[in-house]
């Protein structure tokens, strides 16, 4: 009985610990402004796929969850902090949506199976990236009016620079999937 409760306390060590470690880089990537037309990418996005690629949806909810609980209390972990304000006021602002279309995101790429299709793959990013979109420009929309053009601010500037990382998350699930199975 205390080997069963010594395993599930170290399963348990060991999956806050690659929370942890997967909020950071999630943290990393959101400061890692790449020069794209017509508007700097960060790697966020790449960086949700892959930990719901590698981490399943539980894990990779719960790290998603763990960044954005960072952010709300004020560590300067989102993409325009500490520039443009931290903690709630910040996370409630433009991006929020985007911000929660994250966990969404991470969810539907985590609960995927990938096989060795190219084309399956890339639809079943995609689609859970549409998430990400589809959260942020309704928030979006709510926020400053929709009377404003929403897809033209909120998504068209980063459609391209999307296709690109959910390319590079397409190509790169086998060596994902080898490393999920290490974990």
């Amino acid at each position: 009985m205390e080997l069963v409760k010594n395993l599930k306390q170290s399963k348990l060590l060991k999956y806050v610990f690659l929370a942890l470690i997967g909020s950071i880089v999630l943290a990393v990537s959101s400061k890692i402004k790449i020069p794209f037309y017509p508007v700097p990418m960060t790697m966020q996005t790449l960086v949700v796929l892959i930990i719901g690629i590698c981490f399943g949806w539980k894990l990779g909810v719960a790290t998603v969850s763990l960044y954005l609980i960072e952010g709300i209390i004020g560590l300067p972990v989102f993409s325009g902090t500490p520039e443009k304000g931290i903690g709630l006021i910040y996370f409630t602002g433009p991006t929020m949506g985007y911000l929660l279309g994250f966990l969404v995101a991470v969810y539907i790429s985590g609960k995927f199976i990938y096989d060795n299709s190219l084309i399956k793959n890339f639809m079943k990013l995609l689609l859970a990236t549409s998430f990400i979109y589809i959260l942020g420009m309704s928030w979006l929309g709510n926020l400053i009016g929709w009377d404003k053009p929403i897809f033209q601010l909120g998504a068209q500037p980063f459609l391209l620079a999307e296709l690109f990382k959910i390319l590079i998350a397409t190509f790169a699930i086998n060596q994902i999937k080898k490393i999920r199975k290490i974990l």
